[in-house]
Parts: C-alpha cells; sequence; structure tokens
C-alpha cells in the first residue's frame, strides 16, 4: 500500500507542472532555465542514484530529456494545459514507430491499432479551434511545440531504456535526468538573462517547480516503482495527465475544449489498453 501511495503522490505532483508554470510572470525560457536548474540540485541531494552512471552515453538521452523539459514549458506557456500535456502523452505513438530501428522491437498487429487511435486522438488537437485566452494566448503555435514534446519523450524513454540495458543497473537512469536538465539550463539561460522583473512568488514558484514538482516526485516514483506491478503503476501515474488540466483550471479557470477532452480520452485510453495488453503477453512472451 504505502509504495502505491507514493506512486500516487508521484503523478499528483507531476500534475501541478502546467498549473505552477502559467503562474509566474517569468518568461518561458526564464521558467524552464530555472526550473531545471533547482531540479537538478534537488535530484542530487534527493536520490543517491542520481550521482551514479555518469557516462558520455548518458548525453543523447540527456539531450531528448532537456527537449521535453523545455518544449513542455514553452507549450504550456502559448496552449492549454490539457493541450500541453495530451499531447505529450503521443508518445507511445512515435514510440511503437520507431520501436524498429531505436530498440529492434517490431510493430505488431495489435499496435497498428494503438497507432490509429493516438493518431485520431492527436488529430483531434489541429482540427479543433482553440480560442485565444490570457493563459493560453497562442494555441496553434504551443500545440505544435506540445507536438514536439511527445516526441522528444518518446525519445527519452527510448533512451532510458536503452540506458538501463547497457548499464545492468534500472537505478542508474536518473544520471540522464539530471544531465537533460543541466542541457535544458544551457540551453535556455542565454535567453533567460537578464531577469528584468519577478516578485517573489515567481521565485517560490519557481522552487516548488524544481524541488517538489520534479526532485520529489522522482523521489516518490522511484522508490514506488520497486514492488509495484507495471500495469498498476502505469494506472496509476496516468493520475498526471488527468488531474493536470484540472488544476489549471482550478487556479486559473482555464477550460479545455472539447475536442482536447476527447482526444485527450482517446490517447490515454489507448496506453492504458496497450499496458494492460502488454502486461498480460509479457509471460508468455517470458
Amino acid at each position: 500500500m504505502t509504495n502505491r501511495l507514493l506512486l500516487l503522490a508521484a503523478a499528483l505532483l507531476f500534475s501541478t507542472g502546467g498549473a505552477a508554470i502559467k503562474a509566474t510572470s517569468l518568461t518561458s525560457w526564464q521558467v524552464a532555465a530555472f526550473r531545471s536548474l533547482i531540479a537538478a540540485l534537488a535530484l542530487l541531494i534527493l536520490l543517491p542514484s542520481a550521482r551514479r552512471g555518469w557516462r558520455w552515453r548518458a548525453l543523447p538521452v540527456g539531450a531528448a530529456y532537456a527537449a521535453t523539459m523545455i518544449c513542455f514549458v514553452l507549450s504550456n506557456k502559448l496552449t492549454t494545459a490539457a493541450n500541453s500535456i495530451f499531447l505529450q502523452c503521443t508518445a507511445p505513438l512515435y514510440l511503437l514507430l520507431a520501436g524498429p530501428w531505436l530498440l529492434r522491437e517490431p510493430i505488431r498487429r495489435r499496435d497498428i491499432l494503438l497507432i490509429a487511435i493516438v493518431a485520431s486522438g492527436m488529430a483531434l488537437f489541429f482540427l479543433g479551434s482553440d480560442r485565444a485566452v490570457s493563459t493560453a494566448p497562442d494555441p496553434a503555435r504551443g500545440n505544435l511545440i506540445a507536438a514536439a514534446s511527445g516526441i522528444a519523450w518518446a525519445l527519452t524513454i527510448a533512451g532510458l531504456r536503452w540506458w538501463a540495458r547497457d548499464s545492468g543497473d534500472s537505478s542508474a537512469s536518473l544520471a540522464p535526468i539530471v544531465i537533460g536538465n543541466l542541457l535544458a539550463l544551457a540551453v535556455c539561460l542565454p535567453s533567460a538573462l537578464p531577469v528584468a522583473r519577478s516578485t517573489p512568488a515567481d521565485w517560490a514558484t519557481l522552487l516548488y517547480l524544481g524541488i517538489f514538482q520534479i526532485g520529489l516526485a522522482y523521489l516518490c516514483m522511484t522508490a514506488g516503482m520497486r514492488t509495484v506491478p507495471a500495469l498498476e503503476a502505469s494506472t496509476l501515474m496516468l493520475v498526471e495527465p488527468a488531474l493536470n488540466p484540472f488544476w489549471t483550471w482550478l487556479v486559473h479557470g482555464e477550460h479545455p475544449s472539447l475536442p482536447a477532452i476527447c482526444g485527450g480520452a482517446l490517447i490515454l485510453s489507448a496506453s492504458l489498453i496497450d499496458t494492460w495488453w502488454r502486461s498480460r503477453t509479457a509471460p508468455r512472451s517470458a
């Protein structure tokens, strides 16, 4: 029960990212840069495994994670939190398409159905016409960046799986996460400086994002994953994309469009069904 609660806590912390990013008056580049700096320090302090396994092979994985972090912040500042998180959740689509080349995992018949469902959900975000509002001033551009975030997240997942296989130690997978945060800082810092205007509330929000929304969330997730079955863990982690738009609505009054809600439901349902199916077939494959 404790490990399940830890996973639920991780998902809850991750889910607050959209609302917190929109709460700052800092620019996208400033949020991305300083959030990643604080997150890297928090991970190094909170998780001993983040201080192990630093090798050059972690750089490409870290670069993919850095792109995910940057795109997620940029998209949240331009489009709705729902669009940002749901389009990032299209990562399984890209993983399946790139699997034969990146991970030597062939596409199966059931994967084609999953690809079709996720692609249909993704299309709804671009077929719908989101109205520009104060919390989402440029939905069209934000949606494109969010789609890029999905590609970057798929490359991150594939990279972490490759890294775990190569290192033989799944706990060492946090080294690329720290490196990714440092790379995000390096990329964003030139555009983040100087900080012309900021408030104590802005810096308090950045501390929350780095320490709690990323650092503490990863601490809870790595501890909870140890004994919880994969299907149950994946189901609990789906709390993140489900609650992300809710927190943003609660804090900022932001309403996702109906096509976005339908598209998100399709994407999350497809991910859950795929995880369930893999959990059934894994023992047979073994």
